[in-house]
Formats: structure tokens, C-alpha cells, sequence
């Protein structure tokens, strides 16, 4: 890990890190270009206690030898004279120190080279919150630890809520180290349930490690009566009172009384609901909800008045909100019809735009005109009347008759017949959409009828 450094003539790492359970490699080589020098032992030795210690051993006419540790954890890499490389595996905390490589030779005696292994264990992180019971001193809430390290990890907290906290460092028989850290703070019902993170940071970790926390704050019930509404009144029905309660833990009991004892004899009790079925007198009262948990008792009262009339401000109050609600309905109503009131407008605005341009020819064929006497070819109902006798000498002649129109009605003279008035009543453009006979028209030609639009 280290760059290798030469101490005569071996080659050496002068630091090497491992991890508790991983490998370890610790380099040695002696490369020899002289065949005057003859290497006769290579020996790993560990200082020990101010002495050293043999941990590996090889003659080239023996088999290697391991003195301190013949489980198999230690051996060579290579078994050669001039590539000493030791392998530790799985190491223990107890393999860390120093290590002296040497080589025995022939003349010059023996030469070595140093390497310190450090080992380095990775950490268990845990954290958890404390049960406290909410008071007016700074207690430990949580505790976060980081046990058997090496090298020891650091611990902070991440907290909203106000407080302190330490930590203490415990080095164990392996050499590693087990770091606590606690938060402290006044505890309080508003901090249960509350989350603080610890972190650990630590050489192995490749980042610092989050824990998140909730605290476990207990305290006794917090309670509250709801369902009065100032409006009881004599013979109102069901009139219920609620008692709502929170706490840690749980609220596990409830009861209702009065100052005077026995509740009335019209109230029914249902867990934390109080019901009075049929309001009176005796419902004049103040009622009381006393509510316990593991940590303690709460009670608390409410005053009832009874009314002999119903309260009618809260009646205006609320009859007010409903005709707020229904004029805003309304008005929403009226807006939505000017809307469509005026899209309509514009839809007929347009068609009637059209009509005109259609009526001036502009949107017609414009190489092709209409003739002059159709222009003015003044409207004039006609009907077919079957009773007319055929002229045999004019059989080309149509059976149609014209009817004067209602222009050419006399009213003093003659009045409209009980067909005409038929006519214009279930069709009252049938006139604007006949033609009459004017000059310049045959008589015989085809002339629109008013059966056509019966």
C-alpha cells in the first residue's frame, strides 16, 4: 500500500492495512543478481512484547514451519528463497504489529526489511430511543453506539428539537473500540414520537451512516370534552358529549360523573361518549371525564346551562351559512345562462350575417347571375284545387288555382277562410315563402303551393 523501499537488498512494504476477517499480504523479495550470494533461511518474525517472535520459517530441506499459528491462517505465497510474501487469512486483531523479513545469507549474513500491519474492523452501528417519562430535567432519550471498531468512529446527532449529547469510548480485548453517544433533553409530551438521526462516521464506512430515531416519551393522558354546542335545550334529543384523549400509552379507562355524584338518570355512558337522550333540568349540570393511562390521571369538566328555548343565534348563524350557500348557487345559475344567452346571440348573429350574404349573391356562382324577372317575381301562395274542371281544349293546363294572399285579401269584402287560418297557424312563413303571379310570369308555370307546407 505504501511505496516498497529497499533495506539492502529486500523489498518490503512499510505499511499494509487489512480489515478484521479479510487478507493480508506482506511483501518480501530478495532478488539476487550475483551468483556469489547463496541465501540459506527466510524467516518472518513479529515483535512481541519489546522481543521478537519467529511466525514463519523455511530451510530449503525442511517443509515451511509456522511457530505462533499452525492452523493454516499463516503461509507463504510462493515457498522460494527469494520471494518471502506471508499471507495472512482471515486475520484477527491480534495479527497487527510489526513484522521483520529476513533473509540469511552467504557472505554478507543476514539482511531484513520492516512492515507494520494495522488492522481495521468495521464497526456494528445501532440506535435506539430511550422510554422516558416527560419531566422537567435533561435526561438521556436515545443512545446510538458503534461497537467494535477500530479505529474508534465519531458520533453526532441530527435533532429539531433542543438538546445535547456525549459519547464515551470502551476498548475491548481485541483491540477494537465500542463508542456510545446519547442525546439528551428535557422531555416533554410534545416530543413523543418526535425523530432525531444519529451519525456514525468511521475510517471502513465509505460514507457516514444514517440512523434514524423515534422517541418514546410517556405521559399521562391529555384530555379535552368536545360536543357542547351552548344550544341544549329542554326536551332536545340526543345530546352527546365526547372525550377525547391522547397519551403514551394509550388511555385504557374512562369514566363520567358530576360534582354531586350519580349522572342523571337520562345520560347513558358509552366508553368516552356521554349520551343524554332527552335534555331536562337535571342535565343543568357540570359533567366530568377522568381518563388513565399506565403514567397517570386526567379529568376534566364541563359546564352544561340548559335553556328552556332553543338558542336561535346559532340557528341565524347557520341559517346565514345555508343562504350563502344557496345565493352562490344562484349566482353561479345566472352566470351560466348569460353565458349561454350570449353564445347564443352570437350563433344567430352569424347565421343571420350568412342569410344576408347569401341573399346579395356574394357567396353564389359569380359567373352566373340570377335573371332579372326572378328577382322580382312577388310572393304569392297558390294550392292545387282538384274540384276546377279541365278545359278539354287546354289540356296542357295545370289544376292549380291561385288564392289571394293575405295581401290581397279584401277584410271588408271578404274575410279569411277557415283553411287559411289553419295555414297560418301551424305555419305562419308559408306567405313569405310563396310567389304570386305578377307581370311578366305565365299563369300556367309551376307555383309553389301552400300543401306543401301542411
Amino acid at each position: 500500500m505504501d511505496s516498497v523501499v529497499l533495506t539492502q537488498r529486500v523489498k518490503v512494504r512499510n505499511e499494509v492495512t487489512g480489515y478484521v476477517g479479510d487478507e493480508a499480504t506482506l511483501q518480501c523479495l530478495f532478488p539476487t543478481t550475483s551468483s556469489d550470494v547463496k541465501v540459506s533461511q527466510v524467516t518472518w518474525m513479529k515483535e512481541m512484547g519489546g522481543k521478537k517472535q519467529n511466525v514463519a520459517v523455511y530451510l530449503p530441506d525442511h517443509k515451511p514451519n509456522f511457530p505462533l499459528d499452525n492452523s493454516g491462517r499463516i503461509r507463504f505465497l510462493n515457498v522460494s528463497l527469494q520471494d518471502a510474501t506471508l499471507i495472512i487469512q482471515p486475520l484477527r486483531m491480534g495479527d497487527e504489529g510489526t513484522y521483520i523479513c529476513e533473509f540469511a545469507t552467504y557472505p554478507h549474513g543476514n539482511e531484513d526489511g520492516v512492515t507494520t500491519l494495522s488492522i481495521l474492523a468495521r464497526p456494528t452501528n445501532t440506535a435506539e430511543s430511550r422510554k422516558v417519562v416527560a419531566g422537567n430535567t435533561m435526561i438521556p432519550v436515545a443512545v446510538c453506539t458503534s461497537a467494535n471498531g477500530k479505529p474508534p468512529a465519531r458520533i453526532t446527532w441530527i435533532a429539531t428539537l433542543p438538546g445535547n449529547f456525549n459519547a464515551s469510548e470502551v476498548t475491548n480485548g481485541d483491540g477494537t473500540v465500542t463508542v456510545t453517544s446519547q442525546f439528551n433533553m428535557v422531555p416533554t409530551a410534545v416530543a413523543d414520537q418526535e425523530q432525531i438521526t444519529c451519525v456514525v462516521s468511521q475510517r471502513t464506512l465509505t460514507e457516514p451512516e444514517n440512523i434514524p430515531v423515534t422517541l418514546s416519551v410517556l405521559y399521562p393522558p391529555q384530555v379535552t370534552i368536545e360536543g357542547y354546542d351552548d344550544n341544549w335545550y329542554v326536551s332536545r334529543s340526543e345530546a352527546v358529549l365526547r372525550c377525547v384523549a391522547k397519551g403514551n400509552p394509550k388511555p385504557t379507562h374512562y369514566s363520567w360523573s358530576t360534582p354531586s355524584g350519580p349522572l342523571p338518570p337520562t345520560v347513558q355512558v358509552q366508553g368516552d361518549r356521554l349520551l343524554v337522550q332527552s335534555v331536562d333540568v337535571a342535565g343543568d349540570t357540570t359533567f366530568i371525564c377522568q381518563v388513565t393511562n399506565s403514567v397517570g390521571t386526567t379529568r376534566v369538566e364541563q359546564i352544561i346551562l340548559v335553556r328552556a328555548q332553543p338558542n336561535m343565534d346559532g340557528a341565524g348563524s347557520t341559517g346565514g351559512i345555508i343562504g350563502g350557500i344557496i345565493a352562490a348557487i344562484v349566482a353561479v345559475a345566472v352566470v351560466a345562462t348569460g353565458v349561454l344567452i350570449f353564445r347564443q346571440q352570437q350563433k344567430n348573429r352569424t347565421e343571420q350575417d350568412n342569410d344576408e350574404v347569401w341573399g346579395t349573391g356574394q357567396c353564389g356562382d359569380p359567373w352566373v347571375s340570377n335573371p332579372p324577372e326572378v328577382e322580382n317575381i312577388p310572393l304569392k301562395a297558390a294550392y292545387f284545387e282538384p274540384s276546377i274542371a279541365v278545359d278539354p281544349t287546354e289540356p296542357d293546363l295545370p289544376r292549380y288555382h291561385e288564392l289571394p294572399t293575405l295581401e290581397d285579401k279584401e277584410p271588408a269584402t271578404m274575410g279569411p277562410s277557415l283553411e287559411d287560418e289553419y295555414l297560418d297557424q301551424i305555419n305562419p312563413i308559408y306567405d313569405a315563402l310563396s310567389f304570386a303571379s305578377g307581370e311578366g310570369v305565365p299563369e300556367q308555370g309551376f307555383i309553389m303551393s301552400r300543401a306543401l307546407y301542411v
